[in-house]
């Protein structure tokens, strides 16, 4: 990282603390022993792994054989909720947890429910505290567990454990609490909650990622998940991780240490940034108890913004969205859904959590730069907007969208088109009943034009390119149709209180120059205020009647053809989160930028079936429309597709924007994938493309020809599949 971030992210991780980085060392190098070995070096590592076992049972007050080592959070709590269900089904099916736990926990329950396993989720009160009486009333005879965590890790409530604790155990029922986050900042004695299994998660702990523990009360039943040797009393199999056990041993005796410290300083930085931060605005909500919460927590809802919005330009500060707003949604996270937390207030939530190193100058600069962004973004405060800067603007900052992949979920738009009455005029060509995404009607004399409208963010960080892939993008559906523009209309979007004019000016050069290349002119247009950059163009073009493609047309025989690579989604997406390599970068860029025209002017001087351009709703939707409106079926080498560089690793890696996995579940139904196509490629073909080439079906005998022009002219074309006779599913999926 090139500047400096401050990180109010703590509840997210931990950076290792340097005594237990210290404390490590001598296992990274010499004490590489297995601790089931009966050598000296095996000696030497079981002898570590005790020590840390026996700090983490001081921490916790327990004894060090109550103590199970796992790999995390997560596995303690699948080791906790599941080894307790199995262990106890004959007694029953019931499980009672909270509506406000971390996924770790509800997706544990969730899998159990489709075991057969039944599941109570209590609601909590605007704290988001579970009310005891409620667990009482919850409890019937085939209740085997209760599970609630001890501390939320989004609003920092703690829970009443100790009563829960003492209701569970008047019906003989064992309770599990996640205390991954209360761990380090409150005290946590499993004897004063009461508790009998606790997870403990490192990587929150100033411990390395990759390790935790489970607190298993002796007498507790537990069926053991992973099968193996006998490790851990038997109930965790697997070769010990000495190296991240001696780090979690030491984060633990530092806790036991210098607890009191830790706390003290973490709420004195938290009620810091709640004070000034109320100061300048009175108006916004702490979410969470006001008393009994974690001391470096502070859930804070700014109303009527945009928490993505508000991170995208919060460059210097690192913190957490509660929310995310789409095009058609705004997702607000479990946890404020059931404090039913008004979404004006929900979606502008940001999660501050600060840590043992936090610093007072870290608090108070973190102020101002949340000043300067609120500020500019708050609906209510009057400013002077077109400022200028002098910094060099990176769009990817400003926008919270990505590409293509901000369009509508294909399953919600094509509900909504099924409800709009299809317009019944003779001189309609195409029109709302087609997929295409260009209509085309009759003119008086015969005459054909076509009209086509696209609106949206590239996510680019030069202004420039921004506007030329706009302007491309748009340009693409009148060439899909084998159409010539005639001229176009700008639509813009833009937040001038985010962003200066100047950058506006260079949206406009790069789609000016690119609507130019296309021999056309801009003569007109649109501008709204906008909470993030936004341009496209309304094209009117003319078509000969001739000469018109849509998607419809395909048949039997046809060859498939693509004019550009796929991976743009997952490119930019990689992009926005600076993961892209520069090479990669300018290869997406300028494919995106490159207008269709070449590959129109081709396909009409040789003649095909059918057209589309691949955009958001990726190769497989787009190729998905063609063949529904053909009432065809295609079968694509998924080995023959072109893709862009580092598109594969990106994409393995879990890159990946919400639209195409929108994409995937849309073309799933109609999709048959031979069983060698990789979950990788699933997602490449299914990925959502800005400003993407063209699909074509031709004639077998053309495609060569089409092959050559396109060689001819430097750019290229691929054949990726062919048109069958109409079977059980639109698309097949297979290798060459």
């Amino acid at each position: 990282m090139d500047k400096k971030v401050i990180y109010l992210d703590y509840n997210a991780t931990t950076p290792i603390d340097p005594a237990v980085a210290e404390a490590m060392l001598p296992y990274l190098y010499g004490n590489f022993g297995n601790p089931s070995s009966s050598h000296s070096f095996g000696w030497t590592a079981k002898q570590a792994v005790e020590k840390a076992r026996q700090h983490v049972a001081e921490m916790l007050g327990c004894l060090a054989e109550e103590v199970i080592f796992t790999s995390g959070g997560t596995e303690s709590n699948n080791l906790a909720i599941k080894g307790v269900a199995l262990a106890r089904r004959k007694s029953g099916n019931h499980i009672i947890t909270s509506a406000v736990e971390h996924p770790a926990v509800l997706e544990v329950c969730a899998y159990l429910e489709t075991q057969g396993y039944r599941v109570m989720y209590l609601s909590v009160d605007e704290f988001g505290r579970v009310d005891p009486s409620n667990v009482e009333y919850s409890i019937c005879p085939e209740t085997i567990l209760i599970t609630v965590m001890h501390a939320n890790n989004e609003v920092g409530t703690i829970q009443p454990i100790t009563e829960i604790a003492a209701i569970a155990h008047s019906h003989n029922i064992p309770l599990h609490t996640d205390a991954a986050q209360s761990i380090g900042k409150i005290p946590v004695k499993v004897k004063e909650l009461g508790v009998d299994l606790l997870t403990l998660a490192g990587h929150k702990v100033y411990a390395p990622k990759g390790t935790g523990a489970l607190f298993v009360r002796t007498g507790t039943e537990l069926h053991k998940l992973m099968h193996g040797a006998e490790h851990e009393h038997n109930l965790r199999a697997g070769t010990e991780n000495v190296l991240a056990i001696v780090g979690l041993g030491q984060a633990c005796a530092l806790i036991s240490s210098h607890l009191d410290q830790y706390s003290w300083h973490m709420q004195r930085m938290r009620d810091q940034l709640e004070k000034e931060l109320t100061s300048l605005y009175p108006w916004i909500r702490i979410n969470g108890h006001p008393d009994l919460r974690l001391p470096n927590t502070a859930s804070i809802s700014f109303r009527r913004l945009e928490a993505n919005t508000i991170l995208a330009e919060l460059q210097d500060v690192a913190v957490s969205a509660g929310a995310a707003c789409h095009a058609d949604k705004v997702d607000v996270s479990h946890v404020l859904e059931a404090m039913h937390v008004p979404n004006e207030y929900a979606m502008g939530t940001i999660r501050f959590s600060v840590g043992r190193t936090t610093t007072e100058n870290e608090i108070s600069t973190s102020v101002q730069a949340i000043r300067q962004v609120v500020d500019r973004l708050n609906p209510e405060k009057e400013r002077e907007s077109g400022f200028e800067s002098s910094e060099k603007i990176q769009l990817t900052h400003y926008t919270h969208g990505l590409g293509c992949a901000c369009k509508m979920r294909p399953q919600l738009l094509e509900k909504v088109l099924k409800s709009i009455p299809v317009t019944h005029d003779s001189r309609i060509v195409v029109g709302t009943e087609s997929a295409d995404d260009a209509a085309v009607y009759r003119m008086a004399d015969g005459s054909l034009i076509v009209q086509t409208v696209d609106f949206f963010t590239p996510i680019v960080d030069d202004p420039y390119q921004f506007g030329a892939i706009s302007a491309a993008n748009s340009l693409s559906d009148i060439y899909a149709m084998g159409a010539k523009p005639l001229f176009a209309l700008s639509v813009v979007g833009f937040p001038s209180n985010r962003l200066p004019v100047s950058v506006l000016e260079e949206i406009l050069n790069g789609a000016y120059d690119k609507v130019s290349e296309a021999d056309i002119a801009v003569i007109g247009g649109h501008t709204i205020e906008d909470t993030e950059p936004k341009f496209g163009l309304a094209v009117t073009g003319e078509v000969q009647e001739d000469q018109l493609v849509t998607n419809k047309g395909a048949k039997a025989g046809d060859w498939l053809l693509l004019t550009k690579p796929i991976g743009t989604g997952i490119l930019t997406t990689a992009l926005k989160k600076g993961l892209l390599e520069d090479q990669a970068e300018k290869e997406v860029v300028s494919s995106m930028s490159i207008l269709n025209r070449i590959a129109s002017e081709n396909m009409v001087q040789i003649g095909v079936n059918a057209c589309t351009d691949v955009t958001g709703f990726g190769l497989l939707g787009h190729l998905l429309g063609m063949m529904k409106a053909s009432n065809t079926t295609a079968e694509v080498f998924v080995n023959r597709i072109p893709l862009f560089s580092q598109v594969c690793s990106l994409a393995a890696a879990g890159i990946i924007p919400g639209g195409t996995k929108n994409n995937m579940e849309f073309t799933f139904n109609e999709t048959y994938y031979h069983e060698e196509i990789s979950q990788v490629n699933k997602i490449l073909i299914n990925d959502a493309q800005t400003s993407g080439g063209l699909l074509i079906s031709i004639p077998k005998k053309r495609a060569e020809a089409f092959l050559g022009l396109m060689d001819h002219s430097d750019q290229k074309a691929w054949i990726i599949g062919r048109v069958i006779s109409k079977v059980e599913k639109a698309i097949r999926v297979i290798l060459e």
